[in-house]
């Protein structure tokens, strides 16, 4: 198994077990896949949940660039919930998890196809 078939596992593993989301396994390859060699840097890997600059990040570089949504107050406000389903006190949120679950939340799917 590639290092980043085992990081898809874990990935996997984590939104059953921490957000009880039950994987759509070829988007989570897919979203994986499109964060690029950031999986692999223990500090790139994942999302600082209550760092403000780091959440913006988020929603300027993928919820506008990537998934191409308009600016507004939706687009934190999803940043959240998927933050809270996570779990905020969870040390570990890994980036291609957070972002898989924003692609779900908005029906986004398409931009991976």
């Amino acid at each position: 198994m590639s290092k980043r078939d085992e990081l898809i596992t874990k990935y996997a593993e984590d939104l059953r077990t921490k957000c009880r989301v039950e994987p759509d396994l070829d988007l989570l390859t897919k979203v994986t896949i499109g964060c690029g060699p950031a999986i692999y840097s223990a500090d790139a890997s994942t999302v600082a949940g209550s760092d403000p600059s780091e959440l913006e990040t988020v929603k300027k570089n993928f919820l506008m660039k990537k998934l191409g949504l308009p600016e507004g107050d939706a687009l934190m406000a999803a940043i959240d919930a998927v933050i809270e389903t996570y779990g905020r006190s969870e040390r570990n949120k890994y980036r291609a998890v957070v972002y898989y679950m924003l692609v779900k939340h908005f029906g986004k799917e398409a931009v991976y196809g």
